[in-house]
């Protein structure tokens, strides 16, 4: 074959030693000390493990009452932000589809306003010093309601 190989791999074999030690340094430090002090998250943000919600706590039980109202204000953040994100791709939808944007951009409305009263079920009229106690009394009060006079999607489709 001629010296032209020769050279190639001679050259490929100072360019792999050359990276081989600059990188195993780096490989060794990532795999040894990086990986195994690393918590494992399957997700960027941190999740909190699920705590007994308010109707399973005992009435004289302060902590899980605490700990129910902070995992209530937890999804109530989260549940804004789902909103927050569906409406800002609603938005972006329509200033793209421009001037078809209302045939276009209908299925994103849809889910928005779903969304949008699912949200409202769950935390609308409560206040701003709103609590699990309190959604768990809305919901309570709802079912009761939808019990004796029927859904109130069936009610308004009568009218």
């Amino acid at each position: 074959m001629g010296h032209g190989g020769d050279d190639d791999n001679l050259f490929r074999a100072f360019m792999h030693s050359l990276y081989s030690t600059i990188d195993a340094p780096v490989t060794w430090f990532r795999e040894k000390v990086v990986e195994p002090n690393q918590k494992k998250y399957p997700w960027y943000h941190q999740t909190f493990r699920r705590v007994p919600t308010i109707d399973q706590c005992y009435t004289d039980d302060a902590v899980c009452d605490f700990e129910a109202n902070a995992q209530f204000k937890r999804d109530k953040l989260v549940d804004s932000e789902i909103l927050s994100i569906l409406r800002q791709r609603y938005e972006d939808c329509m200033l793209y589809e421009s001037p078809d944007h209302l045939s276009m951009c209908k299925p994103l409305l849809d889910k928005y306003k779903d969304a949008e009263e699912a949200w409202f079920i769950k935390y609308g009229d409560l206040g701003a010093y709103s609590d699990a106690r309190k959604a768990y009394m809305k919901q309570k009060h709802r079912m009761i309601w939808e019990r004796r006079h029927g859904h109130l999607s069936e009610q308004t489709k009568e009218q």
